[in-house]
């Protein structure tokens, strides 16, 4: 009998997603691809830092980044950029592998396994064993300037000149 994969499956459908054709004059729509690697012995809370350190970045920028990141989960990161380059060259039409960007870039708990940690005196402890998810979505075309932020970050005089406004519109409740 053939054994289940565990973890999410909804991930990869998006892959499977067909678009209505476009119209002669309407913006091309660029060509994406959704990835996954499940059951990663590797903390999700740990894993959350290296996920959200390469978001926006183009591929080529934060396989570099990765390379130098002295954590297990780097590797792993790594590894699954690579498969979803290969993935998208291959399967998604995408021209140039190097014109690429992440898109979206999360990690999410997986399986736990309590296990048992002795002590002295015949006591025990209970210890988790903790396994995560790593998603993630890269984009065909050029990463944008600014991903974090919605519009262009405000320079220090703004800031300064809006936290001064905002200080001289304080008033003292129930006084004169």
């Amino acid at each position: 009998m053939a054994q289940q994969q565990k973890g999410p499956k909804k991930w990869p459908i998006y892959n499977k997603k067909m678009f209505p054709p476009q119209l002669p004059g309407e913006e091309r729509r660029p060509a994406y691809v959704c990835h996954m690697r499940t059951n990663i012995k590797y903390s999700p809370f740990k894993m959350w830092y290296v996920a959200s350190m390469i978001r926006g970045m183009s591929i080529d920028e934060a396989l570099k980044q990765l390379s130098f990141v002295n954590k297990l989960g780097a590797v792993h990161v790594k590894e699954a950029l690579l498969e979803a380059q290969k993935l998208a060259v291959e399967k998604h039409n995408v021209e140039f592998k190097s014109n690429l960007w992440v898109a979206e870039s999360f990690a999410t708990k997986g399986l736990v396994y309590k296990g048992v940690r002795r002590h002295a005196k015949g006591r025990v402890g209970v210890i988790h064993y903790f396994h995560t998810h790593y998603f993630v979505r890269l984009e065909e075309g050029t990463p944008p300037q600014h991903f974090y932020f919605e519009t262009v970050p405000k320079t220090t005089k703004t800031l300064l000149s809006e936290w001064v406004d905002e200080m001289r519109q304080r008033r003292i409740p129930l006084s004169l």
